[in-house]
């Protein structure tokens, strides 16, 4: 499906969805408890639904009462063979469950679509055969068997965090006591303070000196029996960012106040290029200022070097960001996507192995773009049109469904000036 935007800057009022990140973890250790639990997730997104359907063949109960939110009983799920899993696109459900399922003891073969099944698991593979678990990868599916042992484990913290916090949901469950030990550069640590926060909230007990986990067996998880999941940064991110390129601005709703949430250095970055940037409470406003060229490193962020590069489109100078070579394993390869995105609508990118330099202040023309299958390309061409003199055609526009699947309504229903 295609959708076509109107040029022009957008000004008013929207709201953040809920994170997707947040609701994966929720759903996990609700589902490895003891107690019913009721989730307020908001908008169900693909990734969240993919993580939802997994624990409910895995180990729970899950039903919809309303929209948006969940009740997950957790309950035994015995079957005669190997337990299908249907992560679909989602490498964090895939990351997370992967541990937990030799935790559990449970044989399973995770489905998987789109690109996830060219992403690596390596180091995290080599992890749990040592201690156990048996997995192979056959074309679009991963076969998993085996029991975690525990003990001794050690990973490098420069690949994926989704692989340390897969550890860390499935090792509290094992029968014998074990440590963590992360090795060189942590990337993306916010995410694990993210599912440390998740642990603590589920009673779960661990010790962290440095990059060393001390985390005893034989516990379970014992979350509230209401939760919320809270509002989404990655995602905010795209409006925040329209806010910059606005001169009436753009207010965000339901900001998390404090959160663990990497991506809140969204709010950061943009007042880095100029813009004026005002929080109150669980709201942000950004409005349009002096933008000018800085250096962004994403090694700690990387899901917003598509949008951040956008509002480098508009800067003057160049931008260049850094350390993000990770990106190019996402649902695209997010430099090559990122840079074809901005070139099309007529803005100068160089692409770097690790990185982006934006050549901005170019007047951009509008046109037609791929989505590459990726939602946060489609979304960062949404924020392209507020800066295109002619109107933007994003072809696959319903990739967006990934993380944000009202995210066209929410567009539409800001005004555009052109």
């Amino acid at each position: 499906m295609n959708i076509t935007l109107k040029s022009g800057q957008r000004c008013g009022v929207t709201s953040a969805p809920s994170s997707k990140s947040h609701a994966q973890r929720l759903l996990i250790c609700a589902g490895l408890g003891e107690g019913a639990v009721t989730l307020d997730c908001g908008d169900i997104s693909k990734d969240i639904a993919a993580a939802a359907s997994c624990v409910q063949t895995l180990c729970a109960n899950v039903t919809e009462l309303g929209e948006g939110v969940l009740r997950v009983e957790p309950c035994a799920k015995p079957t005669s063979g190997a337990k299908a899993l249907h992560c679909g696109e989602s490498g964090s459900t895939l990351r997370f469950l992967i541990p937990v399922c030799g935790a559990l003891g449970e044989s399973v073969v995770f489905k998987m679509e789109g690109r996830l099944s060219e992403r690596p698991l390596s180091p995290l593979d080599e992890v749990l055969t040592a201690h156990g678990m048996t997995l192979e990868r056959i074309g679009t599916e991963l076969h998993c068997a085996g029991r975690l042992t525990g003990g001794e484990f050690e990973i490098a913290g420069n690949v994926s965090s989704q692989f340390i916090s897969g550890l860390l949901f499935a090792l509290p469950l094992l029968n014998s006591d074990s440590t963590l030990t992360v090795t060189g550069k942590l990337e993306s640590s916010a995410y694990i303070t993210m599912t440390e926060n998740a642990l603590r909230q589920s009673g779960i007990k661990f010790t962290k000196n440095d990059n060393v986990y001390t985390i005893p067996g034989r516990q379970r998880y014992h979350l509230s029996e209401a939760c919320t999941v809270e509002g989404d940064l990655s995602n905010a991110a795209f409006f925040l960012c329209m806010g910059a390129l606005s001169d009436e601005g753009v207010t965000v709703q339901n900001i998390p106040e404090r959160t663990s949430q990497g991506d809140k250095r969204i709010i950061d970055i943009l007042r880095l290029f100029g813009a004026d940037v005002a929080v109150s409470g669980d709201s942000v406003t950004v409005k349009k200022g002096r933008l000018t060229a800085c250096t962004v490193d994403a090694a700690e962020i990387p899901d917003l070097v598509p949008v951040v590069s956008t509002v480098a489109a508009a800067a003057e100078g160049d931008t260049h960001i850094i350390n993000a070579a990770r990106v190019r394993l996402k649902e695209s390869d997010r430099l090559m996507t990122t840079a074809t995105l901005l070139r099309s609508l007529g803005a100068s990118v160089e692409e770097l192995p690790d990185g982006l330099i934006i050549h901005g202040g170019r007047p951009l023309h509008g046109g037609t773009i791929d989505g590459f299958n990726d939602h946060r390309i489609a979304m960062s061409a949404a924020v392209a049109a507020c800066i295109c003199t002619e109107p933007v055609t994003v072809t696959g526009c319903e990739c967006v469904n990934k993380s944000f699947p009202r995210f066209w309504e929410k567009f539409n229903g800001l005004e555009c000036r052109q």
